[in-house]
């Protein structure tokens, strides 16, 4: 039976049929037979989260306005689609023209979350495509890695051809355009990837083979004279004169984030010492306030989405973003059009901007101390003190607001049980100052996670703290925080956090635990309903890795770690140096 009848029988059956169908507005259909090269861009996990990404809408408009290439959508099938694709023998589709995912000539993955990986070996298994790069002959697809995952790709290695580390807008169309180019000279898979390895933020891990010295990573080894010994990550340089998406795909179902995007600008100057996206994003680039109101004007009427978030790592960081809020509501005050800023700081919020975004509307605002004390905020480089959370609140309540969500982590480098404690403390004073002061009670949402030593940061030396450690502290959280009257406490699964820190600080001999996950039924562990601890101790254990090694271990500061041969644009010097600034913030710690 054809793949589009089969389909039409299997849709009927699942929950959402609307994630399969590939026919929303703004979609684009190109022609497979007279079109040079054909790639899909697949999301792994569902639907409606990766229709809420920007990065897929970027791709998606920049290769499809080239006449020669296309690219298409596939995203991770829930379970229901997943037993009945494998019950009918139906492999994995790309949305738009519902042709098979191994009849492409590339598939690029966006890694953003390290517990999506069990997906990625999903996904190309229901495509039909050879799990492991060593085993995928000329016909198959080239598979590519990009993200921010892409910095330390290391567990997923074996199963990639190449990996863009950076900015995509024109690192993959030369990607492209290089492959059409050897391609068309009739070079083989090896001569394609040594090609590519030219391109300027292109990793090709076959390329490389890591060393080991008594069970530890010892450096990695150039395999190619292809492989620089650093690749250097992709920078666009010009943001304003970049590619924005002006028409992008509206999905038929709710996404996570159901809006219009502009971004502002790219990256971040505020060098907290525990953000991955601080350092990877850099330098930071911005759009002129002219370019953004085209962008606004041409999404709105092409979507007909009547919210539009103005979205950056810090977007209150944006010079004039007040007059250009007010601009753009002006602009489109009679289409009733609600802007919204994704991300407020303490110590540049204005109660006047929040009044602009939320024309009246009075939900909740969030804001992230992070930290429940000054101590510990100067240790991880978020300068915000207990006043300027205090005072935000005070002008926000004076404006009308009542309710705010408050982001904090425990873990933390240099933590310590007063620090915790501090942020039940800091919540009941701050409930206390806004009765005292307005005659108001608020009501707050606590949400507190835990803290994960990402690659490429100052705290990539850190360790995790263990498991019971950071479960004996949410107990303390249940206990303080907990039990104030009028704040609703909300934390993560330790054992996800957990997981997460492996595979962030993990290297090449996680793939064949990852392999084996991926058989043994491990799917979304993003997930809390599909996640389970368990059956992943179980593997490390029937594999012989001890997990702890990756998450718990503090790494050596003149040891080589397992992303030194990727270039995040800050260098391993300069990280090192705020690493040991921050144990100068923290008398208690002695500084080696």
């Amino acid at each position: 039976m054809h793949l589009e009848k089969q389909l039409e029988t299997v849709l009927l059956q699942v929950q959402k049929p609307a994630r399969y169908l590939g026919n929303e507005w703004n979609v684009v259909k190109k022609d497979h037979r007279t079109t040079a090269v054909r790639m899909a861009f697949a999301f792994p996990d569902l639907y409606e989260v990766g229709m809420s990404n920007l990065g897929l809408k970027i791709i998606y408009e920049i290769v499809n306005r080239h006449p020669e290439m296309l690219l298409e959508r596939v995203f991770a099938p829930a379970a229901d689609m997943e037993a009945l694709m494998r019950q009918q023998q139906l492999p994995l589709f790309a949305l738009e023209s519902r042709q098979p995912l191994r009849q492409f000539d590339l598939v690029g993955f966006t890694l953003q979350y390290e517990l999506s990986y069990s997906n990625v070996l999903n996904m190309l298994d229901l495509a039909g495509i050879p799990l492991y790069s060593r085993d995928r002959g000329h016909k198959e697809p080239l598979i590519i890695g990009g993200g921010p995952c892409a910095f330390n790709p290391e567990p997923l290695a074996p199963f990639f051809d190449l990996f863009l580390l950076g900015d995509g807008e024109e690192g993959l169309l030369e990607i492209l355009e290089k492959w059409l180019i050897l391609d068309r000279n009739g070079a083989g898979r090896e001569e394609l990837l040594a090609g590519l390895a030219a391109v300027e933020g292109v990793y090709i891990p076959g390329f490389y083979r890591p060393r080991y010295r008594g069970g530890s990573f010892n450096g990695m080894e150039s395999l190619h004279p292809a492989a620089p010994g650093v690749v250097r990550k992709r920078v666009l340089q010009d943001l304003d004169r970049s590619c924005f998406p002006l028409t992008p795909v509206v999905p038929y179902i709710e996404a996570v984030h159901d809006r219009g995007i502009v971004e502002l600008f790219r990256g971040c100057s505020r060098g907290c010492r525990f953000c991955q996206a601080g350092v990877i994003y850099r330098p930071v680039r911005r759009r002129r306030p002219g370019t953004l109101k085209k962008i606004a004007r041409e999404i709105l009427r092409s979507t007909g989405y009547d919210e539009l978030s103005l979205s950056s790592l810090s977007s209150c960081d944006y010079p004039g973003v007040a007059g250009l809020l007010g601009e753009l509501a002006q602009e489109h005050r009679a289409e009733r059009v609600r802007f919204t800023l994704p991300s407020l700081r303490l110590d540049s919020f204005s109660v006047a901007l929040a009044e602009q975004f939320h024309q009246g509307r009075r939900g909740s605002l969030t804001f992230a101390p992070e930290a429940g004390t000054e101590r510990l905020r100067r240790v991880i480089g978020k300068d915000i003190s207990d006043r300027d959370l205090f005072s935000a609140v005070d002008a926000a309540v004076s404006a009308g607001w009542n309710r705010f969500k408050l982001y904090f982590m425990i873990g933390l480098p240099a933590e310590e049980d007063e620090d915790v404690a501090a942020i039940a403390s800091l919540c009941e004073e701050l409930r206390r100052r806004i009765k005292e002061e307005r005659n108001r009670w608020i009501r707050l949402a606590v949400s507190v996670a835990t803290f994960v030593p990402k690659a490429h940061t100052p705290f990539q030396w850190e360790p995790q703290l263990s498991m019971a450690g950071v479960n004996r502290r949410q107990a303390l959280l249940r206990s303080t925080v907990g039990r104030l009257k009028g704040v609703k406490l909300s934390w993560h699964d330790p054992g996800s956090s957990f997981l997460e820190a492996v595979f962030a600080r993990g290297d090449r001999r996680l793939a064949p635990l990852l392999e084996r996950a991926w058989r043994s039924g491990c799917r979304f562990d993003g997930w809390s309903e599909h996640f389970s601890l368990q059956r992943w101790l179980e593997l490390f254990e029937e594999v012989a890795i001890n997990p702890e090694d990756y998450a718990y271990r503090c790494f050596d500061e003149e040891a080589p770690l397992p992303w030194d041969h990727l270039g995040s644009g800050v260098s391993k010097g300069i990280l090192l140096r705020e690493y040991r600034r921050a144990r100068q913030d923290n008398p208690s710690v002695e500084v080696k």
